[in-house]
């Protein structure tokens, strides 16, 4: 945004109404942590999503997050597919063309490594038919998806669940125009001037897609099977006597930090990632709890160190 750029009310408004589907939202951090990294977290104070919260993203003294989901319709107002690898550009300007064969006008945003494909709707839709829709075109086209049969990179899709408990947020996006904090740069669509007021006028003359169209579009398909989410598993009390499966044995350079334990992803490391060592969480209290801040599946970790998931599928 240049200096001259004055935010207009009506500016935040279209923003608001393409974007924003729930009042929950994160921020990047200002600071980067020991590791370099600006993560993001739910603000303690303003932490109902405001207009004035959007001028902030765009002036750059702030950098949010959105949330796709609403848990209470289980909708989103678009989806957006998240492409960070070698040849992500690629195979995202793949994706843009075949939805454009459907009558789909997706908005090509740049990111550190990649893009951001985005999906606009007329009114918001249930998330799963529009995670059928994309990874079934994904499928079709061969287009690597994250997690996939222990893929460590490939296509993410944000709504990343079908549906959310009243508590839940799912996972968040960094909202589209605003200062990247790592990098203190702004990430611009294709096909539109670098102005804020052209970028949004841009998005928001976009052919969005009607319920009708979508409920067209997934007739007679399913979530294909490898994406299906597996139902929650409770487990037992934890026990470090019981002979199963343990992360911290195939692990190392563990650091502890609060109530986990923080080590280099497995996962990553086979990428040539996480060189600060830090991606891995693991609790403290039960260790069989553990999430790669990255994005890495359980799925792809046990898959690195040797020890691969085995699922029976009942007949």
């Amino acid at each position: 945004m240049t200096k001259a750029e004055f935010v207009t009310p009506h500016l935040v408004d279209l923003y608001w109404n393409l974007f924003v589907n729930r009042l929950a939202y994160t921020v990047q951090s200002e600071r980067p942590g020991k590791n370099g990294k600006h993560y993001y977290f739910r603000p303690k104070r303003e932490r109902v999503l405001s207009q004035s919260m959007i001028r902030r993203h765009f002036s750059g003294q702030k950098t949010i997050a959105l949330y796709a989901i609403n848990p209470r319709t289980q909708r989103s107002k678009w989806v957006a597919i998240d492409a960070d690898y070698d040849n992500a550009l690629e195979d995202l300007l793949k994706l843009q063309w075949q939805l454009q064969q459907d009558g789909v006008q997706a908005a090509l945003e740049r990111s550190r490594r990649g893009g951001h494909l985005w999906i606009f709707f007329q009114v918001p839709l249930l998330a799963r038919d529009s995670r059928i829709y994309i990874y079934n075109l994904s499928r079709s086209l061969r287009v690597p998806v994250k997690g996939r049969g222990g893929l460590a990179e490939g296509i993410e899709v944000f709504p990343r669940q079908d549906e959310l408990g009243p508590a839940e947020f799912g996972n968040a996006i960094r909202g589209p125009l605003g200062i990247h904090r790592a990098v203190g740069r702004r990430f611009w669509f294709y096909g539109a001037d670098y102005r804020l007021s052209s970028q949004i006028e841009y998005l928001n003359q976009l052919r969005k897609v009607s319920e009708i169209e979508m409920k067209t579009f997934i007739a007679g398909l399913d979530m294909p099977a490898e994406f299906e989410y597996k139902p929650k598993i409770t487990l037992p009390p934890y026990d470090p006597t019981r002979r199963e499966f343990h992360i911290l044995e195939h692990v190392t350079g563990v650091k502890r930090r609060s109530g986990n334990f923080l080590t280099r992803c497995p996962s990553c490391a086979q990428q040539g990632h996480d060189r600060s060592g830090d991606n891995l969480s693991i609790l403290v209290v039960d260790p069989r709890k553990y999430k790669c801040w990255a994005g890495c599946t359980k799925e792809m970790i046990r898959s690195a160190v040797g020890c691969p998931i085995l699922y029976t599928i009942a007949s």
